[in-house]
């Protein structure tokens, strides 16, 4: 085998270690990640596009309450928004947002929401610098355990929350003569606004729902290619991750240096490995007590931090950590690593595969472990997704979908919330999604399991909750297809399962699902008709089903 050939794909198997996937998992050995779909890009669709379409609705929806009870409600619905694309040769961008006023009649409440989700790229400079940014606003069904569906709307305002997160940061992947230098910075912003905290059953144990949070996640790597200065590639990098979360004060602090090797094997093969050192602390603070010696619950339902008492440890670990793995990369469309090794005093696992066929789909899987918050997991799954999609909504409540239809990156973000705990916890889990976006069919699919543990200080009101195990599971898929010139049918459906580790807080499952038929009428002006159906399954109180139908205009500007 030429030592030419090996090395141009130990150079390319080298570089996968992109700093974009790293931070999304908070992994810190080095990452094959995804495809350059710059690259695949530049090959295939060469020509810039800019797709800006504004839109404003009204409509009438009539919703019924099948359980627990019959209230049958109706309300007007006025919207507007925007559907927008830009991709150029370095940059490309997505978002769709959606301003909606609910008028109400008889005992339906008005209510206003805004929805949305936007991720950009953004090329600064010639030298392999971009500017990373995404942002999501979404309102979801909370339950009494804390689990968090965003089916089961059904025109009830009282049992929904509204969460929001923002991310920005740049990434830059350079070289300077045969050094390859890799790097980024994250900052990120979560908050979720609901009326009070959530209570099981009188009596039962109390949850303490997430506020907000602050999140910083950095790294920088400098490596040589194999062949470069040895017959492996070399590397040596360092990271940190930080969080702060309002609630008791929890903070993460994680910090970790590393060395790595890549072992080329064949021209599309590499073994690899890392060892270093780690250090890991989460701390928080106790909550306020009364006279009594019991928590205090502020106004806005959430526990009330003790400023005056010192910071505790929660948990903390430093010294070795390492793993091992292997890379594949036949083509720039696919490519496949796994690792395993030991961080977190544990056995860990981790690995992606991406498959993008064409430029309209692709096949993404994720497998992840890390110590994080719901903040912290939300942007995220922010930055993995790609910037090139189309959002899918619920036709009747205008509500985001589960996961949306895009060529690269992990479409599922909005499907990955399930708790809304405060406390931090050890994540794992997998997810996978397909999608294929054609001219006149697009589909998108996606599943996932996701495991937290959570972490509370044992001298504090989150000792209840540490070593705490919540499970979930969920499906999610949309479905579009253009039948003629002037009308088209769209489908979408999600379910989730709920596991509550607590026994007292029982399990839950949400599910949604609709159909929605729509009609050109006259330059920009459409009709639309839809019918769906919400609801929640839960152990301590009655389950909840409604069904609703929608008749209604948008017109979209040119």
């Amino acid at each position: 085998m030429a030592k030419s050939t090996i090395f141009s794909i130990s150079l390319a198997l080298a570089l996968a270690w992109v700093p974009h996937a790293a931070l999304a998992q908070d992994t810190p050995g080095p990452t094959a990640a995804m495809p350059d779909q710059a690259e695949l890009g530049e090959r295939e669709q060469r020509t810039s596009r800019v797709d800006i379409v504004p839109y404003i609705e009204a409509s009438q929806v009539i919703t019924a309450q099948l359980q627990p009870g019959s209230d049958v409600l109706t309300y007007t619905q006025l919207a507007a928004g925007v559907d927008a694309a830009v991709a150029g040769r370095n940059s490309n961008a997505s978002a769709s947002l959606r301003y909606e006023r609910e008028i109400g009649y008889g005992n339906a409440a008005d209510s206003d929401t805004i929805s949305g989700i936007a991720r950009a790229s953004v090329g600064l400079v010639r030298r392999g610098i971009t500017l990373e940014a995404g942002g999501l606003a979404s309102r979801t069904r909370l339950e009494s355990n804390g689990f968090s569906s965003i089916g089961a709307i059904g025109g009830n305002n009282d049992a929904t929350s509204q969460i929001y997160s923002v991310y920005a940061g740049p990434t830059i992947q350079t070289r300077s003569g045969p050094l390859e230098i890799s790097g980024a910075y994250r900052l990120g912003y979560t908050r979720v606004e609901t009326s009070d905290v959530a209570i099981a059953a009188p009596g039962g144990q109390q949850v303490d729902i997430f506020d907000d949070s602050v999140t910083h996640n950095a790294n920088i790597r400098f490596g040589v290619a194999p062949y470069t200065v040895a017959p492996v590639g070399l590397g040596i990098g360092g990271g940190w991750n930080r969080q702060d979360i309002s609630n008791l004060d929890q903070r993460i602090d994680d910090r970790y240096v590393r060395a790595d090797v890549i072992y080329p094997v064949s021209p599309n093969v590499a073994l690899v490995g890392g060892v270093g050192y780690e250090d890991v602390e989460v701390s928080s603070r106790d909550a306020l007590r009364d006279a009594n010696g019991a928590p205090v619950i502020g106004n806005d339902g959430r526990l009330v931090t003790d400023e005056s008492e010192p910071r505790r440890i929660a948990y903390e670990t430093d010294g070795l950590i390492w793993d091992v793995g292997v890379m594949w990369r036949p083509s720039i469309r696919t490519s496949l690593e796994a690792h395993v090794g030991r961080r977190y005093g544990s056995t860990t696992y981790y690995g992606s595969l991406s498959y993008v066929p064409s430029v309209n789909s692709s096949v993404n899987v994720s497998v992840y472990d890390n110590i994080t918050g719901f903040g912290g997991q939300l942007t995220d799954a922010l930055d993995m997704l790609g910037s090139d999609f189309q959002a899918a909504r619920n036709p009747i409540s205008g509500d985001l979908g589960g996961c949306v239809i895009g060529a690269e990156g992990n479409n599922c973000a909005l499907a990955q919330l399930n708790s809304l705990r405060s406390s931090v916890f050890r994540n794992r889990g997998i997810a996978a999604s397909y999608s294929v976006s054609g001219r006149r069919t697009s589909f998108g699919v996606g599943a996932g399991y996701d495991r937290r543990s959570f972490i509370g200080g044992q001298d504090t009101v989150l000792a209840s909750v540490d070593g705490v195990i919540d499970e979930s599971y969920y499906i999610a898929a949309n479905a579009s297809r253009q039948l003629d010139r002037k009308s088209g049918l769209s489908a979408g459906a999600y379910i989730s399962w709920f596991n509550g580790g607590s026994g007292t807080l029982g399990d839950g499952m949400g599910y949604s699902a609709s159909l929605a038929y729509n009609r050109d009428i006259w330059r920009g002006l459409t009709g639309v008709a839809a019918i769906g159906i919400d609801g929640v399954s839960r152990d301590n109180l009655p389950d909840f089903t409604a069904a609703s139908a929608l008749l209604g205009l948008r017109y979209t500007f040119d």
